[in-house]
């Protein structure tokens, strides 16, 4: 498998977990201060780029808030990274 496709599949696993926190009542909430951090830190190391450092940011305030957790945060930012900039860069250098 390309390492491509492993990071779509951490990514579906990450933000699997996230949203488990969601299932559990009471306690999901402070699970989520536990997995913010954790999740943030997954995000840097899968996409180490300026974009990963904004996804972080990002994946940290959406595990955090309440009732956030069903956006799918890490599969996004593969979308992003593999898909839209990937067609992004094809259109810029079709032009030249």
């Amino acid at each position: 498998m390309s390492s491509k496709y492993r990071l779509l599949f951490k990514g579906l696993l990450f933000d699997g977990i996230g949203m488990i926190s969601m299932a559990i009542p009471v306690i999901g909430p402070f699970l989520d201060i536990i997995w913010a951090p954790v999740a943030t830190k997954q995000m840097q190391n899968m996409y180490p780029n300026k974009q990963g450092k904004i996804a972080s940011v990002i994946v940290f305030m959406e595990e955090i808030l309440p009732w956030t957790d069903v956006v799918p945060t890490f599969t996004l930012m593969w979308v992003y990274s593999y898909i839209i900039k990937q067609k992004s860069a094809q259109k810029s250098t079709s032009t030249l």
